[in-house]
Parts: structure tokens; sequence; C-alpha cells
């Protein structure tokens, strides 16, 4: 990933990527030791983002957004209030109501 951010340039389109991990936490910025509190054979991965701890793993979908926000003249603040706009939108026509956390990021 972070080959393919370092290789970008302005021409380069944005895309999504869909994945499935093999067992893994990821260490944020913010991140302490003492977060992970059972890691046993798992590997803690430290990464350039924001926030704490996060377990990815078999049967675990995530998506990565490789937007390049400076062409969108967007910021991050709202590039996530916008991708929580639209996950709520989508589970609201799936019947099911989500709203996302002034505190914390997500839904």
């Amino acid at each position: 990933m972070s080959r393919y951010t370092d290789q970008r340039d302005d021409e380069t389109p944005d895309e999504i990527w869909l994945v499935e991990h093999d067992p893994v936490y990821t260490q944020g910025q913010a991140g302490k030791a003492e977060h992970i509190l059972n890691p046993g054979d798992i590997p803690v991965i430290q990464v350039d983002r924001g926030g704490q701890v996060t377990y990815h793993g078999p049967g675990q979908q995530v998506a990565y957004l490789m937007v390049d926000l400076r062409r969108k003249q967007m910021g991050v603040r709202a590039f996530v209030s916008a991708i929580e706009q639209a996950i709520v939108a989508l589970a609201a026509d799936y019947g099911i109501t989500a709203a996302p956390r002034a505190d914390a990021p997500g839904v």
C-alpha cells in the first residue's frame, strides 16, 4: 500500500481495495503496547494512521480507499464524514439504523 501510494502521480486513478487479512494487529500513532491484550503469535504492525490498535483477520472484509484528497480538494475529516454518511445511508436502505459518533470516527 505504501509503495502504491508513493508511486502515485496527479493522473493516477483512485482505487478501492477490498481485502481479507491473515490475523494481524495494526497499531496506530496513538496505540500503546498495553492496548494489545493477548497478541499470542499474531504480528503487530506499526502503521502511520491515527488511532490505537485494530485487529484484522479471516472473515473480516476490509476496504481501503486510495483517494487523492488534494485532487478532490477535501480534508481528511470531511472525507471520513462523507464515508460515514454513505455507510449510514446504505444501512438505512437495508432497514438498519446506524449513526456516526461525534467522539470517535466510524459508524
